[in-house]
């Protein structure tokens, strides 16, 4: 599955998307319509707290993802309809900013993302083997 995540900024929700879908197996990509340019300290700071280092990851353009059809265009909550995007399938999330919020709550949005993508990996696994016997 090919997987891309968007909201505006490319530096909180998406970015911890991309990370959770790769561990996954998932071949995620992350953008934001206005990227800020960095990935926020804070992000970085909660997905190391699982083990998975984010300062690899950049906050990036929707022009900077490969010119391909994902089979899910993801958006964040940010109401960002990314028409320029080919997909099969896009789904909205509606998943708060938590960029002002305290650690805990940056927590809480964080472990519904990694939830979410758990989710949409397994539905995927699920549509391949269904595909697989027929």
């Amino acid at each position: 599955m090919k997987a891309v995540f968007v909201c505006v900024e490319n530096s909180n929700r998406s970015q911890m998307a991309e990370a959770f879908a790769r561990l996954q197996g998932v071949q995620a990509y992350s953008a934001g319509s206005r990227p800020s340019g960095k990935v926020n300290l804070r992000a970085i700071a909660a997905m190391q707290e699982l083990g998975y280092d984010l300062t690899t990851h950049h906050s990036k353009s929707l022009e900077d993802l490969p010119d391909e059809t994902f089979d899910v265009v993801v958006t964040m909550g940010c109401g960002d309809a990314c028409p320029a995007l080919k997909a099969k399938r896009r789904e909205d999330w509606q998943i708060p900013d938590p960029k002002e919020m305290p650690p805990e709550q940056f927590r809480e949005v964080r472990d519904l993302i990694a939830r979410k993508v758990k989710e949409l990996a397994a539905n995927a696994r699920e549509r391949v083997s269904d595909s697989d016997q027929t």
